[in-house]
């Protein structure tokens, strides 16, 4: 009797030494994804407009932290791309003055062109992302999410 109880002892032991399943869900991995991307492309296809972003953890951040879409009015967001823009395409004409590697290319933003909703919320979040992470200030607001 003593030793068949041990036995079963012992089966339940080792059945109940199984390993843990995996516990990462789907919204989990698609962050995972959008950290290692970093690339973005904002795009207006009807205007064959286009922005390139080359920025190592933009992915991750709008998708975690930016503020979501329909937050600001589309009227805000070119408001501050205007004033943003134009500080950034100075600071790329003064390279003596500010860092060449940070400001590379002029960004060519039009106030009289719509580039619609979606091109000026990634460009407006870009402009808060680059703020924070490089600790630059591109206009009189302070930068926030």
């Amino acid at each position: 009797m003593k030793t068949s109880l041990m036995l079963v002892v012992i089966i339940l032991l080792t059945l109940s030494c199984n390993t843990p399943k995996s516990t990462t869900n789907n919204k989990e991995e698609s962050l995972l994804a959008l950290k290692e991307n970093d690339t973005v492309s904002i795009k207006n296809e009807d205007l064959e407009y286009e922005i390139i972003i080359i920025e190592p953890g933009f992915n991750f951040w709008l998708a975690s932290r930016a503020q979501p879409k329909g937050f600001y009015s589309q009227s805000f967001l070119e408001n501050r791309n205007l004033i943003y823009v134009n500080e950034w395409n100075y600071r790329v004409l003064q390279p003596q003055q500010f860092d060449p590697n940070l400001y590379e290319l002029q960004i060519d933003y039009r106030p009289n062109i719509d580039y619609g909703y979606d091109v000026n919320y990634q460009l407006y979040n870009y402009f808060i992302y680059f703020q924070l992470h490089y600790k630059q200030r591109l206009g009189p607001f302070v930068p926030r999410i």
